[in-house]
């Protein structure tokens, strides 16, 4: 399954971002992504790249159902599993994680 994992810049630096994705922070690429990103955009990652700049209209929505996603999935759902996933394997894994 594709699955895309919304996350807010906090560091950009050429290519790359900083993301946080609820308290994880990742290295990010920009290499397709949509349109420019700034910090404090929120982009959709997939893979350790981010593919689109979420709009501000649709932040608080998206982030709703993956709070909520993350909040009753348990190990036996295989949505929250792939979301876990992509979080974990999003970036450099050396990297500082906070």
């Amino acid at each position: 399954m594709c699955l895309g994992v919304p996350g807010k810049v906090i560091e950009v630096n050429g290519n790359t971002a900083t993301v946080d994705f609820w308290g994880v922070r990742r290295q990010v690429f920009l290499d397709v992504v949509d349109e420019p990103v700034a910090v404090g955009d929120y982009i959709l990652n997939h893979v350790g790249f981010a593919i689109r700049r979420i709009p501000e209209s649709e932040i608080a929505e998206t982030l709703a159902l993956f709070e909520q996603l993350l909040a009753e999935g348990d190990q036996d759902d295989l949505m929250a599993r792939d979301v876990r996933g992509e979080i974990a394997a999003t970036g450099d894994p050396n990297r500082e994680q906070s």
